[in-house]
């Protein structure tokens, strides 16, 4: 069942939950935490948030912008904010596309139960397509936010509350439903028939889910080391803010941030 979890923990928060709002969680040995908005525009990178100063962060080519006013940085500095401008654009659509996938595995193997456990054909049938419209709807929400190169902070929050909802609303329903007849009916053969069903399910769940699961946490660690290198670059960065405070955009989760660092530092 491990890879079935999996599975539904990416549906669940595709790149993010259940940890807090804030965190762009990809469900690999590392996370990033920010408290800003982000918007990746043609025109350089904005950084946005309303509860704390700074409360907005420009920077495109090189040159920086801390509410409104431009900041005088060095030559190295300079490099260093081009670098993460790049990196940043260079990030959010990759984030996306394991988000998406994520979206993909886990509505498969909630189709695949929900399903399971319908009693008729006409059951099933409304499942599939109610799963189905659910499923294009958030593929949708993720294109157009981080597929855009939007960040919202509460955006995976609202996602989670009106899209997601419903679908497992329905699932919990119908096993519930499928559960609860069997044990009041008192037939035995019918209890064991629905524990035969999913004994099945989980296997074949776990043979469906585990080869693309895989892939996607893989595709999600790979994202580790280039998420250090922006740490890193935010630690070199050696201009001050108005208050005297360094810049702080992100900050790193990492269960073995030094080795990894390490390995990646030339």
């Amino acid at each position: 069942m491990r890879h079935l979890a999996l599975a539904l923990s990416l549906f669940a928060a595709s790149a993010a939950a259940p940890a807090p709002a804030h965190d762009m969680q990809l469900h690999a040995s590392c996370s990033v935490n920010t408290d800003y908005d982000v918007d990746v525009r043609t025109d350089g990178i904005l950084f946005t948030r309303a509860d704390s100063a700074p409360r907005e962060v420009f920077m495109h080519d090189g040159q920086l912008q801390v509410n409104g006013h431009a900041l005088a940085v060095d030559p190295a500095d300079t490099a260093r904010l081009r670098q993460y401008e790049a990196q940043v654009r260079a990030l959010l659509p990759e984030v996306a596309g394991i988000a998406r996938d994520g979206v993909g595995i886990g509505f498969d193997a909630l189709t695949t139960v929900a399903a399971t456990f319908a009693d008729s054909q006409a059951e099933r049938a409304r499942i599939i397509r109610q799963f189905a419209a659910q499923r294009e709807q958030v593929l949708a929400e993720v294109d157009q936010g981080i597929g855009r190169g939007q960040w919202r902070r509460h955006g995976l929050d609202r996602m989670m509350e009106h899209n997601i909802g419903d679908v497992v609303s329905t699932l919990v329903s119908t096993v519930t439903a499928r559960a609860v007849k069997a044990a009041l009916s008192g037939d035995q053969s019918q209890a064991a028939a629905l524990e035969a069903r999913a004994d099945s399910l989980e296997k074949s769940i776990d043979r469906a889910v585990k080869a693309p699961a895989e892939r996607l946490e893989k595709r999600a660690d790979a994202l580790c080391p280039r998420l250090v290198a922006l740490d890193q670059l935010q630690h070199q960065f050696t201009f001050r803010l108005p208050d005297g405070s360094p810049l702080s955009l992100l900050e790193l989760k990492h269960d073995h941030r030094d080795a990894v660092a390490d390995a990646h530092t030339p």
